[in-house]
């Protein structure tokens, strides 16, 4: 794990999620707080699974995940993607466009997972992508553009 990883992730030692990063929010009482813990993993040099727990406040008056909750999820999966597969310095890179399509209503008491692929970079941004999926099942899609940090 890089100097830069460490400040903003740890490496899970044990239980379920042994060998996955830990994002650990930098900056105490900040929006990212309301979203809870964060987990990712590597799947291969441009892919990441990225998870999350949801959480009864999470849900909208429906019952069902609120909209905002996953694009706010999705927004940081993208940066939890660059942390997994080793691009510490992009955790700081900024969003310029997301999209959100939402395909099916999320559970608040099942395991959220975003899989998410860098499609491709130039100088200056990043392309990605990603589904967010419940139980297997689709239940949004996203794409992001985000301007790149300084690499170190």
């Amino acid at each position: 794990m890089s100097a830069g990883e460490k400040a903003i992730a740890r490496r899970v030692t044990d239980g379920p999620r042994a060998g996955w990063l830990q994002w650990m929010e930098p900056v105490p009482d900040t929006f990212l707080t309301l979203l809870g813990s964060i987990y990712s993993q590597p799947d291969g040099a441009r892919r990441a699974i990225v998870e999350l727990e949801p959480r009864a406040n999470h849900r909208n008056r429906l019952g069902s995940l609120h909209g905002g909750f996953l694009a706010a999820f999705a927004d940081h999966a993208y940066f939890s993607t660059m942390v997994a597969i080793g691009r510490p310095a992009q955790a700081s890179a900024v969003t310029v466009d997301l999209s959100m399509q939402y395909m099916a209503a999320g559970r608040s008491d099942h395991i959220l997972r975003a899989e998410v692929d860098l499609l491709g970079e130039t100088g200056r941004l990043l392309f990605l992508r990603m589904t967010l999926v419940q139980d297997g099942r689709a239940i949004a899609a996203s794409t992001a553009t985000l301007r790149k940090a300084p690499e170190a």
